[in-house]
């Protein structure tokens, strides 16, 4: 017992290697998060690496590596996701906790590529590891964007936003390979650096490949960004509403009627200014329009809608009931006191005139603001974790809608979704599949204040356009509100907490690129390389006794 206590000492050299390792670990940490927006640095993601992997190699035991990998990560999560915890004055005490606690457990995760490059390196050797690493890198961030703790908000590709020539690859090979080519530039930096120090010349090979991993992609893209082939599209002009409401304390009930009033006199404005559809943003009003309780203020939307002949596309709660189980979906609540049920989402509707409204649930709830991981398998969870402002037991949608806009002569499909599913690559080509011909987000940031957290979610918007060649619009309830064209080129957008509206022309394309039928591709080619490395890894270990 005596020696479980007992201090550990080190000799000088241990301590000057740790404390290199401490400041390697710092830097590669602040280039990772300096990558990313709003710093107007991207093409810091391409070297940042380079430290980290110089000391993994050396490191022998997996304790060693992880622990590194994790104080690296954990530099890289504080830079960049600060602002989860919603440091404002009205912020929710839970949503801070949930935030502070993320910042320390969202490290962990990427201890999935640095323990299978251990493995690689373990039972192959460096060498093979290190080239494996893109692979695993993406296994992790895949995986992870999969889990009920989803948040893959870190995916190395989301500091490209501003890199407009090289993110036009990505209608090929997506945001995912632009996370393995990202790996490999630094991968490939590191090795250069490490042969031309030991004056090895064939540091002169791994530095062409370095080039031409930045280079190619560059190349490809001045021709896209150049390509004026979808500029004789139709067009349709979409009016954004920004209503700039606390949303903390629109939640409170008593001002209804004020709320309806200033989205339909901005609406009026929209239109005015020519739009042909408006949208408002995510939860636009914090009452369940379309239950009887809100007959009036629906009819009063409804009747707008058919007066302009201009139809709204809007965030909004949204519930169905039902009379018995038998007729209720698995997931259906108990209301208290009652043998009914019923079931909430968070949902876009579609107010069409003279038509039925459609409804879209979301599907992507963000964990612990909207859903409580694991809570289908333990339901207990739901009565110890809630958020105050009544968001955080939403029911997860079904079925992705398309919404169809027919006026005159014109038409349009409409992939609508909501707030963070805008962040997941492979989910919202498949609106785009399903014949969506122009994207918008509703979105509510205004939680996170004037922080970096609207600007991020904004310009990974960017890459969604670019993957599928869709315009794309967002409409947020505080900023940043904007229209993106196919190419990631923002053409005009808000300004954060200003209330107003955004009028623009909108491109319309129905051809899909390479990326949105196969949007899998390189998520499946890592799963396929990191599971045989786990089997190869298993067997040999067995073997070994």
């Amino acid at each position: 017992m005596s020696k479980l206590f007992s201090k550990v000492y080190k000799t000088p050299l241990e301590k000057k290697q740790d404390r290199k390792e401490f400041l390697y670990g710092l830097l590669s940490g602040l280039l990772l998060g300096l990558s990313f927006p709003p710093s107007p640095f991207p093409y810091l993601i391409f070297i940042s690496l380079p430290f980290y992997l110089a000391v993994i190699t050396k490191n022998k035991t997996l304790a060693q590596i992880n622990r590194f990998t994790y104080f690296t990560a954990l530099i890289f999560n504080i830079i960049t996701l600060y602002w989860v915890g919603s440091w404002t004055p009205d912020a929710d005490t839970f949503l801070m906790i949930a935030g502070s606690v993320l910042i320390f457990f969202n490290p962990l995760v990427f201890l999935i590529p640095s323990t299978l490059y251990y493995l690689a390196k373990k039972y192959s050797n460096k060498n093979i590891a290190l080239f494996l690493l893109p692979w695993f890198w993406l296994f992790y961030e895949y995986i992870y964007s999969i889990s009920d703790f989803k948040f893959p908000w870190l995916s190395l590709s989301n500091a490209l936003p501003k890199f407009t020539e090289y993110i036009q690859v990505a209608d090929i090979i997506g945001s995912y390979g632009l996370t393995v080519l990202i790996v490999y530039a630094n991968v490939f930096a590191y090795l250069a650096f490490r042969n031309f120090k030991r004056r090895n010349k064939i540091g002169i090979v791994y530095s062409v490949l370095f080039a031409i991993i930045i280079i190619a992609p560059v190349f490809y893209g001045l021709s896209k960004v150049n390509d004026t082939a979808i500029q004789n599209n139709p067009k349709i002009k979409v009016g954004l509403i920004q209503p700039n409401l606390n949303p903390n304390k629109k939640w409170e009930a008593g001002n209804l009627d004020e709320q309806i009033k200033m989205y339909l006199e901005l609406s009026n404005k929209a239109i005015k200014e020519g739009a042909e559809i408006v949208i408002w943003p995510e939860t636009a009003l914090p009452v369940y329009l379309m239950t009887n309780r809100y007959k009036r203020e629906y009819l009063k939307l409804q009747a707008f809608v058919d007066t302009s002949n201009v139809p709204i596309l809007t965030g909004m709660p949204h519930v169905k009931y039902y009379e018995n189980k038998n007729t209720a979906p698995e997931d259906a609540k108990r209301i208290k006191g009652s043998s009914k049920l019923y079931t909430s989402y968070n949902s876009i509707l579609y107010f069409a005139p003279r038509k039925k409204v459609k409804q879209y649930g979301k599907i992507k709830l963000v964990p612990f603001g909207e859903k409580i991981p694991l809570i289908d398998i333990f339901p207990v969870l739901g009565k110890w974790i809630k958020w105050n402002v009544g968001i955080s037991s939403w029911n997860t949608g079904k079925e992705k809608i398309i919404f169809n806009y027919k006026q005159d002569s014109l038409s349009a499909k409409i992939g609508g979704v909501i707030c963070i599913e805008a962040i997941y690559p492979a989910f919202v080509a498949s609106f785009v599949e399903k014949g969506a011909e122009f994207i918008a987000v509703v979105t509510n940031d205004s939680w996170y204040g004037n922080s970096s957290g609207p600007y991020q979610h904004k310009e990974i918007s960017v890459l969604r356009a670019v993957e599928n060649r869709r315009t794309l619009v967002r409409a947020a309830n505080g900023g940043i509100s904007c229209i993106i064209s196919p190419i990631g080129k923002t053409l005009s957008e808000t300004k954060m907490f200003t209330k107003g509206v955004l009028v623009g022309d909108v491109l319309l394309n129905k051809n899909l690129t390479f990326f949105t039928l196969h949007p899998r591709l390189f998520p499946y080619l890592a799963i396929g390389i990191s599971l045989f490395i786990i089997l190869i890894s298993g067997v040999l270990k067995i073997k070994k006794g």
